[in-house]
């Protein structure tokens, strides 16, 4: 499967690459945290089976579609999203979501609103590095701290490499696209709403952000196919370590969900 190279170039598209693979089974699509893009998954395709075509998402105002206005509100942000993943939905090819952080805020309410909508439902739902109960949520004022401190505290969660901080230029894209995200999820609140779909979680085990300790649990009552939850070692970055167990705990049920008959919409 090609990685992302130069699709990565393609202005104005929330999928990258922009086509999915045709001869792909299943497709994949990747939400970022807070802050990033599709870049932070550029190595997923190599670690993925044949048979699954992964498409990141890259939300509006950077990366790529840096010049495109930032959204600094949810619901037109979700509205943006939702209309896009429609569009792209084969007539009969299953497709999953895999989330990290903001993306799986941003995933979940996705499938939910699918299923509001009578659409077709993903075939799995990945929540990785966030629940909608026990975990951190930014306030209004915290998305517009002083730039040192927004500094300090993306440092100490470590959510970029470290050149990145001596480097003015890519800061300069980073951190409003930071500040536009902590308002949006700063404007999320949980309804108690649900998916259909099954649903597998992920974490790391000492994640700064996850202030109550049986934060993960809660996923247990949002679907009724709930696979469980795997932590692994690390913090709020923990994927940037273990992406290749994720992929193929996720991949692993993704192939036994695939095998099994689509139930009815």
């Amino acid at each position: 499967m090609s990685g992302y190279g130069q699709d990565m170039s393609t202005a104005g598209s929330w999928f990258h690459p922009v086509q999915a693979d045709p001869a792909a089974s299943i497709r994949l699509f990747l939400l970022p945290h807070a802050g990033s893009g599709a870049i932070i998954y550029r190595d997923w395709p190599a670690l993925l089976p044949a048979g699954i075509c992964a498409q990141a998402v890259t939300l509006p105002g950077r990366h790529n579609r840096h010049e495109e206005e930032t959204f600094e509100d949810f619901e037109p942000l979700l509205e943006g999203l939702y209309e896009a993943v429609l569009d792209e939905l084969d007539d009969d090819r299953p497709f999953a979501i895999f989330g990290h952080c903001l993306g799986a805020q941003l995933g979940f309410r996705v499938a939910v609103r699918l299923g509001q909508e009578g659409e077709r439902q993903p075939l799995l739902l990945g929540m990785s590095g966030w629940s909608p109960v026990g975990f951190f949520k930014p306030t209004e004022e915290q998305s517009r701290m002083p730039d040192d401190e927004m500094l300090a505290w993306i440092k100490k969660l470590g959510s970029f490499p470290a050149e990145v901080y001596d480097n003015p230029d890519m800061l300069a894209l980073i951190v409003p696209a930071l500040r536009a995200d902590l308002r949006v999820s700063a404007q999320y609140e949980d309804d108690g709403a649900g998916v259909s779909c099954p649903l597998a979680s992920y974490g790391g085990d000492s994640d700064p952000l996850q202030e109550a300790p049986d934060a993960m649990t809660h996923w247990a009552g949002r679907s009724p196919h709930y696979l469980g939850h795997r932590g692994f070692a690390g913090g709020h970055f923990y994927l940037d370590h273990h992406a290749l167990a994720v992929t193929a705990d996720f991949c692993r049920h993704l192939r036994r969900l695939a095998a099994q008959p689509a139930p009815p919409r």
